[in-house]
């Protein structure tokens, strides 16, 4: 893994590198809601240190069912997030610079480390928030939970939830794609037919 890395792989790993920064202007998750008396939806898209979309009507109606209004300050994610995000592009570019087969498995790993961490921490999230209702509630569904979905569909009472990510999450699982495909080429096909 001490290999240079192939000419090309070092072009696609700064490209792959620099279009991680699309997570500063883009919506990484989303999570939309439908239902007989909202047919158009409500969305709520995560970025990567706020939130936007239908915040205020979902919160009200989440609010009959017993849970916690939704605001940006519980997501202590938000204070650190862009950090995670510029370390992991700046190990992409780093990779480059140090031209090393290990170096992009590095950048591989600290993507797929991000990835599940974010997945975990959203599940987690989600499951504070579905599951600590306010005995209080006007709305009461004895042995009901409303956990959105961390992956997919669900239906919560008559509302259809939907779960998945935006256009910055696509351009992570791209990359990360891409990163393991380089990995790939680079130990059973550059490795061959590399002059170096």
């Amino acid at each position: 893994m001490n290999q240079p890395l192939n000419k090309i792989s070092r072009i696609l790993i700064m490209i792959a590198s620099l279009a991680l920064c699309s997570a500063y202007v883009t919506p990484l998750w989303q999570i939309l809601m439908w239902a007989p008396q909202y047919p158009e939806g409500l969305e709520m898209k995560i970025w990567i240190n706020t939130l936007t979309g239908n915040i205020k009507i979902i919160s009200a109606l989440n609010h009959y069912i017993g849970m916690a209004h939704i605001e940006v300050s519980m997501f202590p994610e938000f204070k650190y997030m862009i950090y995670i995000v510029g370390v992991i592009i700046l190990i992409g570019l780093f990779s480059t610079l140090i031209n090393r087969r290990w170096s992009l498995l590095v950048f591989f790993f600290s993507l797929g480390a991000a990835g599940l961490a974010a997945l975990v921490d959203f599940y987690l999230w989600g499951y504070k928030y579905g599951h600590n209702l306010n005995p209080d509630a006007p709305i009461k569904v004895p042995g009901m939970v409303y956990q959105p979905p961390l992956i997919g569909t669900k239906q919560l009472l008559n509302f259809t939830a939907f779960s998945g990510p935006d256009i910055g999450g696509w351009v992570f699982i791209v990359v990360a794609v891409m990163v393991f495909t380089l990995l790939v080429l680079e130990q059973f096909y550059f490795k061959k037919n590399d002059p170096q």
